[in-house]
């Protein structure tokens, strides 16, 4: 499997503990896949794509290493992503 929607993938990943959490989390604005806000659930990810979100108060920046087809456990999520440094806040929208 190449793409997997954003929801599932972060859930899997286990950025949260719920698919809901991660619709609400896009529903809220505060997702971006290669710079662009995602703006629905089935909006996919790829490997080699960038996914910016925000987890709490922290802001946080992987890249997708790999897609999955379950949601396993923690060390078989941390092998789907690449942490990379964390990045500026994004702009306020007006």
């Amino acid at each position: 499997m190449d793409e997997l929607r954003i929801d599932k993938w972060l859930w899997f990943a286990r950025f949260c503990k719920s698919r809901s959490l991660a619709q609400h989390w896009i529903d809220a604005g505060e997702t971006w896949v290669n710079g662009r806000q995602v703006d629905k659930v089935s909006a996919v990810v790829r490997i080699g794509d960038e996914v910016t979100f925000r987890q709490g108060r922290r802001w946080r920046r992987v890249v997708v290493v790999a897609t999955a087809v379950r949601r396993g456990p923690a060390t078989e999520a941390q092998a789907l992503y690449q942490e990379l440094a964390p990045p500026d806040p994004p702009p306020a929208e007006d």
